[in-house]
């Protein structure tokens, strides 16, 4: 019985390996279509891209995004991208567009409406509503003369490519093409803005983008936590702020408040001597600490701490500690 059915399995694997092959080749097909499309696009953006991106850089209200089917699911995604990049934008639903939800869409709006064909049929309400009230209206479309291209103030054409589906009909090339558009105009319009990590984390605050986008400031400590001591302070009383701060070191800074030094757990076992306790800071301490500002990456600290094999970084500003940061703080906050 094992024998027989070893055969067949021994049968069937050319069989197998032939589907296998043929699975691997169809989906190459489509990643190169898709690929040549998204290269095709790229070499055609000229002028209409450029008078896209100032209307949408001008918008006083939000950019409303609009498209049916495949196309409206590729708007989210242009206006979600929008949003969380700087320039507020929302999806509306054309079909839900023609039953009230017009009166979202205002004269300080812009619409960027999405139809391979340009010739949408639920689309027509809300185009003609832009006409009416001047709203500006940007098309992207595959279709030169189409009713969408025809009634739009700025038209991004998409290049003529076939769809990856073998019969021509289900939306795969266009739609990348149209999603890899929409993440052009977002970006461009982000670097035309100046949009910093701080501004991209204000709309990041959960997960592990917005850990990663945090802050030094944000994380350290301050203030009557941060352990200091003068570099004459003998060390008895160094070990007492040490104890009392909890952070496993002291920062020693000179008659100017200049950090110069820190005294850690290690430089006590290396100076450990009957003596230590009537040493003053200043020669038990190591010189110029790691240190880092403020306004650094929270990240940043992280790789400085693994980098040097260290618990806990002073927060330097103008060569003056105004924080410092353990690495239990970045654990917390989900930063690794």
């Amino acid at each position: 019985m094992t024998a027989a059915r070893d055969r067949g399995q021994a049968k069937h694997q050319p069989e197998a390996q032939a589907d296998a092959a043929r699975d691997i080749e169809s989906a190459r097909r489509v990643l190169t279509l898709e690929s040549e499309g998204i290269a095709a696009l790229s070499a055609s953006l000229g002028d209409s891209f450029v008078a896209a991106l100032d209307i949408l850089a001008a918008v006083r209200g939000r950019v409303i995004v609009t498209g049916m089917g495949k196309s409206g699911h590729v708007g989210r995604k242009i206006a979600a991208t929008m949003a969380s990049t700087g320039t507020p934008a929302q999806y509306v639903h054309p079909g839900e567009a023609s039953h009230g939800d017009l009166g979202m869409i205002t004269e300080a709006e812009v619409v960027l409406a999405l139809s391979n064909s340009g010739e949408t049929q639920e689309l027509r309400d809300l185009l003609e509503y832009t006409r009416r009230f001047s709203i500006p209206l940007i098309a992207i479309t595959g279709r030169a003369g189409s009713t969408l291209d025809e009634m739009a103030d700025v038209t991004l054409l998409l290049p003529p490519t076939p769809e990856a589906c073998p019969m021509g009909l289900a939306p795969t090339t266009s739609t990348t093409a149209s999603l890899a558009l929409g993440d052009a105009l977002a970006v461009a319009l982000l670097e035309r803005k100046g949009f910093s990590p701080q501004d991209f984390r204000v709309f990041h605050p959960g997960g592990k983008l917005g850990n990663s986008l945090l802050r030094v400031s944000d994380l350290m400590h301050s203030g009557d936590d941060l352990p200091l001591c003068g570099t004459d302070l003998t060390m008895a009383d160094a070990i007492l702020v040490m104890t009392a701060k909890s952070f496993g070191c002291v920062g020693v800074v000179d008659a100017a408040g200049m950090l110069v030094g820190a005294v850690t757990d290690g430089d006590l076992r290396r100076h450990m001597d009957p003596a230590l306790l009537a040493m003053r800071a200043g020669e038990v301490m190591t010189g110029n600490p790691k240190h880092i500002r403020p306004q650094a990456l929270a990240v940043e600290a992280v790789a400085l701490m693994n980098q040097y094999t260290i618990t806990g970084l002073f927060v330097v500003e103008d060569g003056r500690p105004v924080g410092i940061l353990h690495i239990h703080d970045c654990l917390r906050a989900g930063i690794v």
